[in-house]
């Protein structure tokens, strides 16, 4: 099979089901693989080339993205030779490709602690702040999330959230009811109107607003961090793991959330093993 034509199957294949920003990382990677090797067989293209052609293209980028880049090579062989059961084998499953784009050692993930993100809401001077952290910190909003949230998206105690990361239609994530008024008399006490974004501010802004906060009290936070947070807090809280993943998180699968959640510690476990036994 040609090259070029392999690339279209599968360019048709991003468009009808995965979203924008998905195809928008494959692209660039794609356009590149297929001006190079457009009018050659996919059959005929060595993995000693693939590795080349990797190594070009990620030069002098993090580890991360080198293997993101060979994953989504590996992916594209993968799916033609499935889709037209091509007696082939995929060139990126060599050791030394596996190698050469391994995945980075991730390092231990720091959960905040309550008394840690209330301090930076207490610290936070504009009620605006405030709230961009209560609803990351308490509603386990993404920042990007909450950030297109617009008056029309909140009839009640709901969120509607539009083109969520999911890639479906809408989701909703809930308040508790004291956020909930928060945020009500913000609404009310503004000249914001239904079609309007409730935050106006750009990620950069709200991550640097979030960091900010951080650094008053000497600790590196993230807004993802506070996203994390709602689930650790809800999670050590009794809250069972499908209504972490599913309603707060809003995971399509309770691994990612296993992830989230971070290790547990010998004396937190048998706490709660005293909680369940009645000591």
């Amino acid at each position: 099979m040609m090259t070029n034509e392999a690339i279209t199957l599968f360019k048709y294949y991003l468009q009808s089901n995965h979203k924008k920003r998905t195809i928008e990382s494959y692209s660039p990677l794609i356009d590149k693989f297929e001006t190079i090797y457009k009018h050659r067989s996919l059959e005929e293209i060595s993995s000693d080339e693939v590795f080349q052609f990797l190594e070009d293209v990620t030069k002098n980028l993090s580890k991360s993205t080198r293997r993101l880049r060979y994953a989504q090579i590996k992916a594209f062989y993968n799916f033609i030779i499935d889709r037209r059961s091509l007696n082939m084998r995929n060139p990126c499953n060599t050791s030394l490709l596996a190698k050469a784009f391994k995945a980075p050692k991730n390092s231990p993930r720091k959960i905040l602690d309550r008394e840690t993100v209330e301090e930076m809401i207490y610290k936070a001077k504009r009620h605006r702040d405030r709230l961009i952290l209560e609803l990351q910190a308490k509603c386990g909003l993404r920042i990007g999330e909450l950030l297109k949230i617009r008056v029309s998206d909140i009839p009640d105690r709901t969120i509607t959230l539009r083109e969520p990361k999911s890639g479906k239609e809408a989701e909703k994530a809930y308040m508790p009811e004291n956020v909930s008024r928060k945020l009500s008399e913000y609404i009310q006490g503004s000249t914001i109107k239904g079609a309007e974004r409730i935050f106006p501010i750009c990620y950069s802004t709200a991550r640097s607003l979030i960091r900010g906060l951080g650094a008053k009290l000497n600790v590196n936070v993230t807004p993802h961090d506070l996203r994390r947070y709602s689930a650790t807090y809800a999670s050590r809280n009794g809250v069972p793991l499908e209504v972490v993943s599913k309603v707060i998180l809003r995971h399509q699968d309770l691994k990612t959330t296993q992830v989230y959640l971070g290790k547990v510690s010998d004396s937190e476990a048998i706490r709660w093993m005293d909680i369940l036994h009645e000591k």
